[in-house]
């Protein structure tokens, strides 16, 4: 009882050096057990994924072929530590035919998927910029209608993934996010995705999942990393400085473009075999006695382009993916053109909104539905168009929506939840 006694007045007479050790052990204690919680959803997400490779194959069936494209670079260099602990065991486990490639420099994807040979999936484990080069890869290959059809599955890895919170549920916990997403493509539950097709007037086109910017708020969330000294005050300090340079910051633009397009009914696939012998022989006698009329060719109506002169402080262009209606009737992407008559004070306020979320549009904004635009840019437009979050040169662009185009995997309880609030 003595030596008890005599700790307690140690620990009080010290009472410094006890509050800074109390301190560190909660902190090692909590750290600890997090730890542990992530060993225990990483177990049970590789059970669940050893009941897919459990499963019988017959003698005349292959393993499913799965190309994954990795980008060590992304998350800051964590990435490929991510994939390794957390979604490769599970991918592994699946009884997949799983081929990794990692990029080495950007732009590699979009050169390694020209040379893609088939493959029954397509998963890419990175960020933005990763799927963009992915999917303009894969979009550019001369046989695109067919290896479009291949579904594609993502695994979260980047600092910036916007697609996933269209595909996945939100977690604050980055392990269970990164093996839930990986399960989502073993269940094989998937939802169509626009795509945006921008080409400008010397590359190839590039192609787009979130959408277009330009104008101020981008130029100036591009330079918030210089101001790491500043710590939370960062942000502010890059939108003010960027008003230095001249105010009101108007960005003029000529804006042609055409309006929503009707959705199709969306039919089944359905795998036509081949008739028999005797129908494509009477098939073939009746062509040959009584030949086919020629049409004669319906006049096209001419599109209606509408045509406006714009002044903004910034412009977008965004995909429905963020907000997917799988039930609506019309397709069309959403042009936002913020005013350039706002204060200085609200422009600040409102560059913190913006980095948070990139493609809001606020409210006093003039908002466009479009299925085909063409953005005629001043000559020696300084400034870059930001396209997924990835820096282009600022010119004259055309934008052509492609509904529906990819396939990706996702959560089934999220794409639920979308059609019953479509419904």
């Amino acid at each position: 009882m003595a030596k008890v006694i005599k700790m307690f007045q140690t620990l009080r007479n010290h009472w410094k050096k006890t509050t800074v050790g109390i301190g560190l052990l909660t902190w090692g204690g909590h750290w600890l057990y997090g730890k542990h919680c992530d060993n225990l959803l990483r177990r049970a997400a590789c059970q669940e994924a050893q009941v897919f490779g459990d499963q019988i194959i017959l003698p005349n069936e292959q393993l499913k072929k799965a190309m994954v494209f990795l980008n060590p670079a992304a998350c800051k260099g964590k990435a490929r530590s991510l994939f390794e602990k957390n979604a490769a065991p599970i991918l592994h486990l699946s009884g997949l035919d799983v081929t990794i490639v990692k990029t080495d420099y950007e732009g590699q994807a979009k050169k390694l998927l020209e040379l893609l040979e088939n493959t029954d999936m397509i998963i890419i484990a990175g960020g933005d910029g990763t799927v963009q080069e992915v999917i303009t890869g894969l979009l550019r290959r001369a046989d695109e209608a067919s290896f479009s059809k291949i579904p594609i599955g993502f695994i979260p890895l980047g600092k910036r993934s916007t697609l996933s919170h269209t595909l996945y549920p939100e977690s604050a916990n980055q392990v269970q996010h990164i093996t839930e997403a990986t399960l989502s493509i073993l269940k094989g539950e998937m939802m169509p995705v626009d795509v945006l097709q921008i080409k400008g007037n010397k590359d190839q086109p590039v192609f787009a999942v979130t959408g277009l910017r330009w104008g101020s708020y981008r130029d100036a969330g591009a330079k918030v990393s210089k101001y790491w000294y500043l710590g939370p005050l960062k942000t502010k300090a890059a939108h003010f400085f960027n008003t230095l340079k001249g105010w009101p910051q108007k960005h003029p633009v000529s804006l042609t473009y055409l309006g929503p397009t009707p959705r199709p009914p969306e039919e089944p696939e359905r795998k036509t075999q081949r008739p028999p012998l005797h129908v494509r022989l009477y098939k073939r006698l009746a062509q040959y006695w009584a030949p086919t009329v020629k049409e004669i060719p319906k006049e096209v109506t001419p599109e209606a382009w509408q045509e406006t002169q714009l002044s903004a402080i910034e412009f977008s262009i965004t995909t429905q993916n963020r907000s997917l209606d799988l039930k609506r009737t019309e397709d069309f992407m959403n042009i936002c053109i913020e005013p350039d008559t706002i204060s200085k004070g609200e422009y600040i306020k409102r560059g913190s909104q913006k980095l948070q979320d990139p493609h809001l549009c606020p409210e006093g904004s003039q908002c466009l539905q479009a299925s085909r635009c063409i953005l005629q840019l001043p000559e020696d437009t300084e400034g870059s168009l930001a396209i997924d979050n990835e820096e282009y040169e600022a010119m004259p662009v055309e934008v052509t929506l492609l509904p529906r185009k990819l396939r990706f995997f996702c959560d089934s309880q999220k794409k639920e939840q979308m059609l019953q609030g479509a419904s």
